[in-house]
């Protein structure tokens, strides 16, 4: 049975006050995996009290929780969980072309401020639909967190640079076939990056790392080249719980994995942008201190 461990010491890498996590996942009791999408995490389900002792061993202090697969176009599990979780939490939800004014302003009163594309096997909503998604979430102000293979990315940069809302290339852009900081797809990033509404976002190296942990020297080239590019576009998501890991073997370190990713920004200042002023301006966050809890 596949344990996560929740307290240990502490990374290296000093994570600064009001640090956001903007990728990690979230199940509560009673909400079962939907047809379409993979299974629930394996192991103790990955609830918010294994996430708070998580965030207290890291040193998080704001979340951003994403609708998991699983839960594919019902984002109930994720209302939920942002009703436990309380004002530290706001939520990355799924909406498509059929969405209804109403029940955006109802997610969002929940907390919910923005929406994935997910264009990968198991995903709710695919690139079929980014422009009808995207105009429903400018309307509302929300941000669209977007994932597919990287790879293509040429394919689609003159709809990416189009997009109304602001938004984010997930998990490193998942560049399957494999990418150096010279290749064509890096170039295109950094002319998205320039438009003004595109972040890159630090989480799940090991999803497309060719190389593998523990440095992942072929994700970490691009990420230091983007981030030394535009540091104040880039975001940092832990992925816990690492939803991909079905065995005790496949679970990553989550302090190493924290020092080594973190590792790839440039300076302290970039750090700060990446865990505290990027993400509140990406997700529409207030500043925050400890009296807004």
């Amino acid at each position: 049975m596949l344990v996560r461990p929740l307290s240990g010491n502490a990374p290296k890498t000093r994570l600064p006050q009001s640090a956001v996590d903007t990728q990690m996942h979230m199940y509560l009791p009673g909400y079962p995996s939907l047809p379409g999408g993979p299974g629930l995490p394996v192991g103790a389900l990955p609830d918010a009290d294994q996430y708070l002792q998580f965030m207290e061993w890291l040193g998080i202090d704001r979340v951003i929780i994403t609708q998991g697969n699983a839960h594919q176009r019902d984002n109930e599990n994720l209302v939920a969980c942002l009703g436990v979780m309380g004002n530290i939490a706001r939520g990355v939800g799924v909406i498509d072309s059929t969405s209804t004014d109403a029940e955006i302003e109802r997610l969002a009163a929940a907390g919910i401020v923005g929406t994935r594309i997910m264009d990968l096997p198991g995903g709710a909503v695919g690139l079929a639909e980014l422009e009808a998604v995207d105009a429903k979430a400018a309307a509302h102000d929300w941000m669209v967190a977007v994932q597919f293979d990287g790879s293509n990315i040429l394919d689609h940069e003159t709809r990416l640079k189009n997009l109304k809302s602001r938004w984010v290339f997930d998990h490193h852009g998942k560049f399957f076939a494999g990418v150096t900081p010279d290749s064509e797809q890096v170039a295109a990033v950094k002319r998205l990056i320039d438009g003004g509404k595109c972040w890159f976002k630090f989480a799940g190296v090991y999803e497309s790392s060719k190389g593998g942990g523990p440095d992942y020297e072929d994700v970490a080239a691009v990420a230091r080249d983007i981030a030394a590019y535009a540091p104040e576009r880039i975001v940092w998501g832990t992925n816990w719980p690492h939803n991909l890991a079905r065995e005790q073997a496949d679970y990553p370190d989550d302090v190493a994995l924290t020092d080594t990713v973190l590792g790839w920004l440039p300076d302290e200042n970039a750090l700060q942008l990446a865990l505290v002023k990027n993400p509140e301006e990406l997700f529409g966050l207030p500043a925050w201190s400890a009296s807004t809890i």
